[in-house]
């Protein structure tokens, strides 16, 4: 019997690949929509020279993790186009708050004087960590939000942490784990008494990143020894990032895995020999599952057999996210330009952020927007369920308003991605805990990977995916209990 991998996206088309160079044998993957990539999609017009993202655009080449997905890269010989740390993408990054665009700091010295929106030098804020003693996290967790606030103040919760919160997951800061997001900073300030002293005394014991040692135990990959050398901040790919799950497919295919798509799984049953996949006119044994599912996915096809599981699938939310990108024919258009900008939830509008695609990529002329709408407020902004005519619309308003660009759009393309980030909610890394304890105490044949588990990130899926893999052992996995 062969291993199935139950999603096409890019965790579960990693999943296929580090299976394949684990074992060698032959697998399945089963991807229930027409395509793989999952919210990976890139629409490239080459005729006009300018590309739409209507998920992820860039990755960034750090740590472990980045240097994992840079391997994976370079074997699969996916041209690359990076984004040094000089250029003006990495160097600007902007919030739109109290009515104006506002430049974050990007140096030591931006520290010093006072920047909109806030209303005290930055250096304050770091002084009131340095004097701040620790407070026991109750449960061991607590939101960003009210980490934040404790350790640096209201301002930098409110218009610093809040935005990037909504950046990374479209969601509320007061509602997001500090522990899962945040880990390292959140044990630093458990630990030492506060995040500074937390980095000092690191940076003084010299603490080795234990994950690092041993997942690249001969070399580090040439292309993350590059990144570091060139100063890589961030790097996208030719023709758009769906290039990857396409390359991932295309290798797959070539050593006879088998990615079969338009092949939802309804039902997931385990038994002694293993597992029973239910497909639509297909009951199939597998030796083992690795599901990439989304966890509200995985829940229905587990509940008959494991109710319990099935329950605690179901408590990892999950959000709307309403994405227009927008094409205008004049470059001239942006009076700051940057990787983009941020709204941070306190100025109470619908708009998450919008990116300056054009400014990371040359789009030959054209100036390329992606504006972000929704997440943890979707229901608020539209619950009302608008046409795809109102969202554009209510995108350029926004546009118009914080961009003061009035021309009007010569092409655009409205997605509106339903459930497609979860929600790291306060006590989320005991639930992940919770749910692998539950397979491992049942003994079933059944790995987790993808962003619900371990991270919303590229990186993170794609790691996400090896480790789990990494876990499997090479002999006979005894019988499951129950």
């Amino acid at each position: 019997m062969t291993t199935a991998v139950l999603g096409g996206g890019i965790s579960g088309l990693s999943a296929g690949y580090y299976l394949l160079r684990r074992f060698g044998k032959p697998l399945t993957i089963y991807e229930a929509s027409p395509r793989v990539g999952g919210w990976i999609r890139s629409e490239w017009h080459k005729d006009r020279g300018f590309l739409f993202e209507s998920g992820p655009r860039t990755i960034r080449p750090k740590g472990i993790a980045g240097a994992n997905t840079l391997e994976l890269v370079e074997q699969l010989k996916v041209p690359i186009k990076p984004i040094r740390s000089s250029h003006v993408a990495a160097r600007n990054r902007m919030l739109y708050a109290k009515g104006q665009i506002c430049l974050l700091p990007n140096s030591p010295r931006g520290l010093i004087g006072t920047v909109p929106p806030f209303t005290k030098p930055l250096y304050r804020a770091l002084l009131h960590d340095l004097t701040t003693g620790s407070t026991v996290a109750k449960n061991e967790d607590e939101s960003i939000y009210s980490f934040a606030q404790r350790r640096f103040g209201k301002e930098i919760a409110d218009y610093a942490i809040s935005p990037m919160i909504c950046g990374i997951c479209a969601g509320d800061a007061h509602e997001i784990s500090v522990r899962f997001l945040m880990e390292s900073l959140f044990e630093k300030e458990q630990k030492y008494g506060g995040i500074i002293k937390g980095m000092l005394y690191s940076r003084f014991k010299n603490d080795v990143d234990e994950s690092k040692v041993g997942l690249f135990d001969q070399d580090e990959p040439k292309l993350y020894k590059q990144a570091v050398q060139e100063k890589w901040a961030m790097y996208g790919l030719a023709d758009g990032l769906e290039q990857l799950p396409r390359a991932l497919r295309k290798y797959l295919g070539e050593h006879d895995v088998n990615v079969q798509l338009s092949s939802k799984c309804h039902n997931l049953s385990f038994n002694s020999d293993g597992a029973r996949i239910s497909l639509r006119d297909a009951d199939l044994p597998v030796a083992h599952v690795v599901s990439s599912l989304p966890a509200h996915q995985l829940a229905p096809l587990v509940r008959t057999q494991h109710p319990s599981l099935a329950a605690q699938l179901l408590d990892i939310a999950y959000v709307d996210v309403v994405v227009v990108n927008l094409q205008y024919n004049s470059d001239q258009l942006l009076k700051q330009e940057g990787f983009g900008l941020l709204v941070p939830p306190v100025e109470n509008l619908a708009v998450l952020g919008v990116i300056f695609d054009s400014c990371c990529f040359d789009m030959a002329g054209n100036t390329i927007l992606t504006v972000m709408m929704g997440g943890r407020w979707f229901d608020k902004w539209f619950g009302h369920q608008p046409s795809q005519k109102e969202l554009r619309d209510i995108a350029q308003q926004h546009v118009r308003q914080i961009l003061h660009i009035k021309e009007e759009p010569n092409f655009s393309r409205v997605h509106t991605l339903h459930k497609c980030i979860p929600q790291y909610t306060v006590g989320h890394k005991r639930r992940v805990e919770n749910i692998r304890s539950y397979i491992k105490n049942y003994k079933l044949p059944l790995s987790l990977c993808g962003a619900a588990y371990d991270g919303v990130g590229i990186n993170d899926v794609i790691l996400s995916a090896r480790n789990q893999v990494e876990k499997l052992p090479v002999h006979p996995r005894p019988p499951p209990l129950g």
